[in-house]
């Protein structure tokens, strides 16, 4: 209740210092785009079975709509990934230009926090991702506001997660709280808790995130630089206990560009703080999303350390060609650390080498993703952001992602 109120109030004073009136009159009308993916892959992981690689795979394909009337505008962006199995909403959401520096949007939208739109350059994304701190999608309300000519302020608070879409195989989780989705959020499922032999130990837990506020601060302190600040806090409510923890995400970023060199560098901490079913602190929370959880068993802990700290770093040099389409080539690097608060957790590296060929509206990334405890390059889903596997090999994927943009 803390939370709302102080919210609405932050909210009533941007709207005393705005013009409720539009500056500027839109053109009325509504364009329809999309997109097409497929994959080319080969995956040389610890339990791999040869003979499946190379694959190809249809990755997904997507619905845009994007436009304005009477002044209120709309996008809106629906995915569907066979592969996968599901389908879901990416984002949707109205906005209005209550001044030129004040503009709203009402319904699920980019959460602003770090680095945004991505903290990568490849088409993996950085860690960040897979722990919900990159790219993250919400239900609820933001404001972007321009206090000065190099400022940019966003504040948001979100209800809850972004509607779901049907799990791998499932149906939809009433309440939005399942695993079919575009972002990772924290799904109803196994946390686990540090026992006192120092050993990861399984329990139920009913968790889903609600009531989060966000902030975020970025200084255009050069023309191609940009330094920034952002904090979330918000509740992770177990429905077995019918109450909320707090939790709490920081990060410090700087992005820029120097010549055709792109540079992208991230800090972050946060701590989810949550409880399992019977009252006990979680060390590790389950996450989703893809229709898929980070599951637990077989003598290991899925899901994602419940506490630790992100250092992300990634460059790109681009190099214009005229090569008939091509216009592009820019090879990348982009790693990510995630070091774990819990000594015995074995931390997890994600490295991808790679570049990306611009052609009209065909972009292709070829990466070579490389991974320690990174569940996304595993053959066992979910081992990696939780406790983990100590002296873990690099697991890697030659990855193509040829993409047809409309």
């Amino acid at each position: 209740m803390v939370l709302k109120r102080n919210f609405l109030i932050i909210f009533l004073l941007l709207f005393s210092f705005s013009t409720i009136a539009q500056t500027e009159e839109k053109k009325d009308g509504f364009k329809i785009g999309g997109a097409v993916r497929y994959n080319v892959l080969s995956t040389n992981y610890e339990n791999s079975v040869g003979k499946l690689s190379p694959q190809i795979t249809w990755d997904t394909w997507r619905l845009n709509v994007d436009g304005s009337m009477s002044g209120i505008d709309l996008s809106f962006e629906y995915r569907f990934y066979p592969t996968y199995g599901t389908h879901f909403i990416h984002h949707g959401y109205l906005g209005y230009a209550f001044s030129d520096n004040v503009y709203m949007k009402l319904g699920v939208s980019q959460v602003p926090f770090g680095i945004t739109k991505y903290a990568s350059h490849s088409w993996w994304f950085q860690g960040a991702y897979y722990v919900g701190l990159e790219d993250d999608y919400d239900m609820g309300i933001k404001f972007d506001l321009t206090p000065a000519e190099n400022i940019e302020l966003s504040l948001a608070y979100y209800r809850q997660a972004e509607p779901e879409g049907p799990k791998f195989g499932g149906d939809v989780t009433f309440g939005n709280a399942g695993p079919g989705r575009y972002s990772y959020d924290i799904v109803p499922g196994n946390g686990a808790f540090v026992n006192s032999n120092g050993e990861a130990e399984m329990a139920a837990a009913s968790l889903r995130e609600l009531n989060q506020v966000n902030a975020r601060l970025a200084w255009h302190f050069h023309k191609n630089w940009e330094m920034g600040v952002s904090a979330q806090v918000g509740g992770i409510y177990n429905s077995v206990l019918d109450d909320s923890e707090t939790s709490t995400a920081f990060a410090g970023h700087l992005v820029g560009d120097f010549g055709r060199f792109n540079l992208k560098t991230e800090i972050i901490h946060y701590n989810y703080r949550a409880k399992s079913d019977d009252g006990r602190d979680l060390d590790v929370v389950q996450m989703g999303a893809y229709g898929y959880e980070y599951f637990s068993g077989d003598g290991y802990t899925g899901g994602v350390a419940a506490k630790a700290n992100i250092y992300v770093a990634g460059i790109a040099y681009t190099i214009p060609v005229e090569w008939g389409p091509v216009s592009s080539i820019q090879p990348y690097v982009d790693y990510t650390l995630i070091d774990k608060a819990v000594d015995s957790f074995a931390d997890t590296q994600h490295l991808v080498p790679g570049f990306l060929i611009s052609a009209g509206p065909v972009y292709t990334y070829v990466d070579y993703a490389m991974g320690k405890n990174q569940p996304w390059l595993t053959s066992s889903f979910g081992k990696g952001l939780g406790s983990g596997v100590e002296d873990a090999d690099w697991n890697t994927r030659f990855n193509i992602n040829v993409g047809y943009y409309f």
